[in-house]
């Protein structure tokens, strides 16, 4: 590795634990001021299809600041990932650690399958049944 490389690992060691705080402080921008710019979701872009994980950033802002019906209506995990978000930060504040030490590898395996079930009860709905389950976007 280059010095510039170790270089930017301590500094990311030493300031990493802020990262937390700096993605929800964003979010609630976001939140409190939805015509900011975002990044699109490059899988839609290119096929048109969502991803599991699209709305999602929309849904989390809108329930960092209490939008919690229109939270639920662009992704049910919008709370979810709201609270996970505001507790990651309070903790990493405390602990000075970008990763809890709690979490583990199943807790990331779980996630993503929750994530996958819910895209594809989604995509059932949508292209299966006729019902609108993603937002216009």
């Amino acid at each position: 590795m280059t010095s510039t490389g170790r270089r930017w690992i301590r500094r990311l060691e030493r300031c990493g634990h802020l990262l937390p705080l700096g993605v929800t402080g964003l979010l609630v921008l976001k939140g409190l001021h939805p015509g900011l710019p975002g990044f699109s979701c490059p899988l839609r872009a290119l096929t048109g299809i969502p991803c599991p994980t699209c709305y999602l950033t929309r849904a989390t802002a809108a329930s960092l600041v209490g939008r919690f019906d229109d939270s639920l209506a662009l992704h049910a995990f919008g709370p979810v990932v709201a609270a996970g978000l505001v507790i990651w930060s309070l903790q990493s504040l405390r602990t000075k650690r970008l990763v809890p030490k709690a979490l583990k590898g199943h807790h990331l395996v779980l996630t993503a399958v929750l994530l996958q079930l819910y895209w594809a009860l989604r995509m059932g709905l949508t292209h299966g049944m006729g019902l609108v389950a993603f937002p216009t976007p």
